[in-house]
């Protein structure tokens, strides 16, 4: 059974505008059970989680917590300048939900591409609010690793057509350009379903790509405040990632004191794009599993 889209207004801060924020969220899992914030990235829904990872963590005894950043799916959010909130900010909206259901104390943070930069700053601004962080596919915000190949921010720069079938045709198309090439062949349904699935959920917000990667592009270099932690982690990254090189997930590893690296040690998640491929689920599950119970 598929979870239900709940709704929150929490405060909402940057430097340019404070208001309210209409906050999208799901709730699976018993109320009891340890808590696991999931936070996904740029331009992406709740929904683009993998429902079998999600599936498994909560089977395992976990409850997910999951949501639309701001300007990303159902969340609410004023259009405002480019450069309108930073990372830091879209880090306090995720303790600010937390507090909303009650979760005073600690709970697992997970974070997927620009959610992983948000779960870092939580764990660097918030200490007290991580009991674990694993960060995905992501990066420190030291330019000098994790860049992408050459064309890829282009195409995802390219606006997404009015026409319902061409846009979801678009959409496929960049989880292809993104996403793993060895198991591209058998992702293909799912790309297109997921795909056709945020479509349908939500029209999207005009200008809010551009406004997520203003806060990843503004965004001070990470690795001394990472060098500070002390809150188990695990890295996650794949070798065919073409958006944010694997290099941005071994110096996420080596910043972090104490934190494991998932997979081979070089490749990391063999086969793994800017993605998840439903083959790879049971391998990632496991290892966030081994993770959450390491702490």
């Amino acid at each position: 059974m598929t979870a239900e889209d709940l709704f929150v207004e929490i405060d909402s801060e940057s430097g340019l505008q404070k208001g309210r924020l209409k906050l999208c969220y799901r709730l699976e899992g018993n109320p009891t059970h340890p808590p696991v914030l999931m936070i996904m990235g740029l331009n992406s829904q709740l929904i683009y989680w993998p429902q079998p990872l999600v599936d498994k963590i909560v089977g395992a005894g976990y409850r997910v917590i999951r949501f639309d950043n701001r300007d990303s799916g159902r969340t609410e959010w004023l259009a405002t300048p480019p450069i309108a909130y930073s990372l830091a900010n879209m880090a306090k909206d995720a303790t600010r939900l937390l507090d909303h259901l009650g979760i005073t104390g600690k709970a697992h943070i997970v974070g997927a591409s620009m959610g992983g930069m948000i779960s870092q700053r939580l764990a660097i601004d918030h200490p007290e609010r991580v009991l674990s962080l694993c960060s995905i596919m992501s990066t420190t915000g030291d330019l000098k690793v994790g860049g992408p190949e050459e064309g890829v921010y282009e195409e995802l720069a390219k606006p997404i057509p009015p026409d319902p079938e061409e846009a979801i045709a678009h959409v496929f198309a960049l989880f292809t350009l993104i996403g793993s090439k060895t198991y591209a062949a058998a992702e293909e349904p799912n790309r297109r379903a997921l795909a056709t699935a945020g479509y349908n959920r939500s029209l999207g917000h005009p200008g809010g790509g551009v406004r997520q990667v203003a806060a990843i592009a503004t965004a001070l270099d990470r690795t001394a405040a990472l060098r500070t932690l002390t809150v188990p982690a695990l890295v996650i990254h794949g070798n065919e990632d073409p958006l944010i090189n694997i290099s941005g997930g071994h110096a996420t590893q080596q910043a972090i004191p104490g934190a494991v690296w998932y997979g081979h040690p070089q490749n990391g998640a063999e086969g793994m794009g800017h993605d998840m491929p439903l083959p790879l689920i049971d391998g990632v599950a496991a290892g966030i599993l081994a993770h959450l119970e390491r702490a």
